[in-house]
């Protein structure tokens, strides 16, 4: 059992949320934490020019509030938002927060997976803590 369980979640996370959440609450230790990640991508250069400069801050304050609302009145759950690369910005999270475990959903690699590597399987090879991946 872990007492500091992340639960990244793609911005997209419907599908996935609440199994990734029960799986969380089964490995969670009675009193332990549980922190939603949500990562989003930079916005490219060239879609940035033709935005507002803050929408970046925009988009993060957005899906903060959406989070904080889907999980309300849950005690044991925080959120958190971040911008940058998805799978780096996950193992930056579950270093800095002293997570013990990574519940993460992964999907059916394709031929690109094989060569570029998805996000789940680069936490799982460079986590210094525990993954459990869903599928």
């Amino acid at each position: 059992m872990y007492s500091n369980v992340l639960v990244p979640l793609a911005p997209d996370h419907g599908a996935v949320r609440d199994g990734a959440m029960e799986v969380a609450r089964a490995l969670l230790k009675p009193g332990g934490r549980i922190t939603v990640l949500t990562v989003l991508e930079a916005i490219p250069a060239y879609v940035a020019q033709y935005l507002p400069v803050d929408q970046a801050e925009r988009n993060r304050a957005e899906m903060a509030a959406e989070l904080a609302a889907e999980f309300a009145g849950q005690a044991d759950v925080a959120t958190e938002v971040r911008h940058g690369h998805a799978a780096q910005a996950i193992l930056d999270a579950a270093d800095e927060g002293g997570h013990d475990c990574i519940v993460i959903a992964s999907h059916k690699p394709g031929m690109q997976d094989y060569f570029l590597g998805s996000t789940a399987a680069r936490v799982v090879r460079h986590a210094r803590c525990g993954v459990h991946v869903l599928r």
